[in-house]
C-alpha cells in the first residue's frame, strides 16, 4: 500500500468516527483531497485506490495537472477551492465540476455568462468570510442572504452550499456553527468546512465536504 493510500484510509476512518459520534452517516461526508503543489503522480496514488474527488486552489495549476488525469479517470470530480479572478471564469467553468469560491457579484455575473456560453454548469458554493478578515476572500456574514438570493434569482447560478476558511487563531468550531446556521437559513444542504487540522470538528458540526491536503499528501512543496 502506498503512503498516499495509507493516509487516505486513516483520514476516512477519522471522518467515519467523527460522523458516528455526531449521529451522522459517514457516507454523508465528502472528502475533497486537496492536491495543490503536489504532482499528478501523487494524485494517481489516490485514484488507484478508488478516491475520485480532488480540490485545487489555482486554475493554472489544475490546467497543467488534471486534463490527463480526467482522461484516464472520467469519473474524477474536481473542485476549485481557491480565490477565482473574473478573467479566469471561462477556464474555471471548462475544467472544474464544482466551484467553491463564489464571493462577489462581478464573479457571479462572469460565471453565469460563461455557463450560458459553454452549456456547462458546475455546482457553486458561496464562500463566506466568517472571520471578516480584510485580507481574506469571501462574502461577509451580514451580506450572505442577499448574495445567495442574487446568485440564485439574478444570475441563475446552481448554488448548492456555503464554504468557509476560519481565521487561524480563532476557535474553528464557532465559525463552523455559524456557517451551518447560515446554510440552513438559506435552504442549502451542502457545507464545505474543515481542513487537515480541524476536519473532525467540522464533521461533528455538520460539514458535508471537508478539504484535506497535508494530512493526505504531507507538507506542501
Amino acid at each position: 500500500m502506498s503512503a498516499g493510500a495509507e493516509h487516505l484510509a486513516e483520514v476516512q476512518g477519522r471522518i467515519a468516527e467523527a460522523a458516528k459520534a455526531a449521529g451522522r452517516r459517514p457516507g454523508d461526508v465528502t472528502l475533497v483531497a486537496v492536491s495543490k503543489t503536489h504532482g499528478p503522480e501523487r494524485v494517481r496514488e489516490l485514484l488507484e485506490v478508488g478516491h475520485r474527488i480532488f480540490g485545487e486552489n489555482r486554475v493554472q495549476e489544475a490546467q497543467d495537472k488534471f486534463p490527463a488525469l480526467k482522461a484516464d479517470y472520467p469519473d474524477l470530480e474536481l473542485h476549485l477551492i481557491g480565490p477565482l479572478q473574473t478573467n479566469k471564469a471561462r477556464d474555471a467553468v471548462a475544467l472544474f465540476d464544482v466551484i467553491q469560491s463564489v464571493d462577489r457579484e462581478r464573479l457571479a455575473a462572469a460565471l453565469a455568462k460563461e455557463m450560458e456560453r459553454a452549456g456547462k454548469r458546475p455546482a457553486c458554493f458561496i464562500q463566506v468570510n466568517t472571520g471578516e478578515e480584510a485580507q481574506k476572500a469571501g462574502i461577509l456574514p451580514a451580506d450572505v442572504d442577499a448574495f445567495v438570493a442574487s446568485c440564485r434569482d439574478v444570475h441563475k447560478l446552481p448554488v448548492v452550499g456555503l464554504m468557509c476558511i476560519p481565521p487561524v487563531e480563532e476557535e474553528a468550531a464557532l465559525h463552523f456553527a455559524l456557517l451551518a446556521k447560515m446554510a440552513k437559513r438559506n435552504g442549502l444542504d451542502r457545507i464545505s468546512m474543515g481542513m487537515s487540522a480541524d476536519y473532525e470538528t467540522a464533521v461533528r458540526l455538520g460539514a458535508t465536504h471537508v478539504r484535506v491536503g497535508s494530512a493526505l499528501f504531507g507538507a506542501r512543496h
